[in-house]
């Protein structure tokens, strides 16, 4: 994070529990990516060790499926419904301890194994490697059910931010026969549009995330000179046949028209879709105050829409 000034009219609608971080900024520059990286990491890495995961048991280990490996952490709190899990970072940050309080109460909460997905970072690994990666995941679970103790007919899949892209592309891919059955989908603040919308020119100074690290983050995940194709879930044209969906974002977000307007694509389609906007809110804010009385509104809202999608 670094610290700019913040258009007033901003901090004004700012809930005043997060006013205190009206200047803080996600600089994903390229001459600072890395240190933002070292950062972020560390601070996540201290938050997981002190989380309480008291009935939920953690494995680290390798997901191996046609040749292809990819690092996961499975979080078991129940054994039958899986869930698929794809950690923020604007697809240029993040790791395994990224959202690691999200996967320890899912898992805990929905009585279910929540599968995270270590994918590949760009720009080292531009699209579409972290789908490649997550894609691989899924499949690894469906045709590992047995030794995994998880229910192949019951998977979910979940993500926040750029986890959140990645999450509707595997049930776009579902929906297509080009990846297993999905259930369900909850995607919390999600990027789904390389495009530009109204809330991402407007929000251009807001805390967490903003609308020039929108665009960085893009031109970090696509090759030069390409467009969002199917990198981008926003970018397909038929919405009939997906998963129900839970779809989550801030009022004060640059995303936060992509996740409005996925949504009513997806009612428009015949997609049972639950969709709630958190008022003065910016991007992030759970993480940033995980503790607060809204970020455990989230979270409630979340587990029992994943309880019911799971457990009937």
């Amino acid at each position: 994070m670094s610290q700019d000034m913040t258009e007033p009219d901003v901090v004004a609608r700012l809930h005043p529990a997060l006013r205190r971080f009206a200047a803080a900024r996600t600089d994903l520059s390229p001459n600072t990516l890395h240190a933002v990286r070292q950062s972020l990491d560390s601070r996540r890495r201290e938050a997981a060790a002190a989380i309480d995961a008291s009935g939920v048991d953690i494995e680290d280990r390798t997901a191996q499926f046609e040749r292809k490996t990819v690092g996961v952490r499975i979080y078991r709190g129940g054994v039958a419904p899986p869930v698929v899990y794809c950690h923020s970072g604007a697809f240029v940050l993040g790791n395994l301890d990224t959202d690691h309080l999200q996967c320890v109460e899912f898992a805990r909460r929905v009585q279910c194994t929540v599968v995270s997905v270590d994918y590949r970072l760009a720009p080292e690994h531009p699209y579409p490697a972290a789908f490649d990666d997550v894609l691989t995941v899924l499949r690894w679970v469906a045709a590992e059910s047995a030794g995994l103790g998880v229910d192949a007919s019951r998977i979910a899949v979940a993500g926040s931010s750029a986890g959140g892209a990645l999450a509707a592309r595997l049930a776009q891919a579902a929906a297509t026969g080009c990846a297993p059955p999905v259930v369900f989908q909850l995607l919390h603040q999600p990027v789904l549009d390389d495009q530009p919308t109204p809330s991402r020119r407007e929000f251009t100074a807001t805390p967490g995330f903003d609308g020039p690290a929108a665009e960085q983050m893009w031109r970090h995940y696509l090759h030069t000179g390409t467009t969002g194709g199917g990198a981008a879930p926003a970018r397909s044209a038929d919405l009939a046949g997906l998963p129900p969906a839970f779809i989550s974002c801030s009022e004060l977000d640059p995303l936060r028209d992509e996740a409005l307007g996925y949504a009513q694509r997806l009612l428009h389609a015949g997609v049972s879709t639950e969709l709630h906007v958190f008022a003065g809110t910016c991007h992030g804010f759970d993480s940033l105050l995980p503790d607060w009385d809204i970020s455990r509104q989230l979270l409630d809202l979340q587990t029992a829409a994943l309880r019911r999608a799971l457990h009937g």
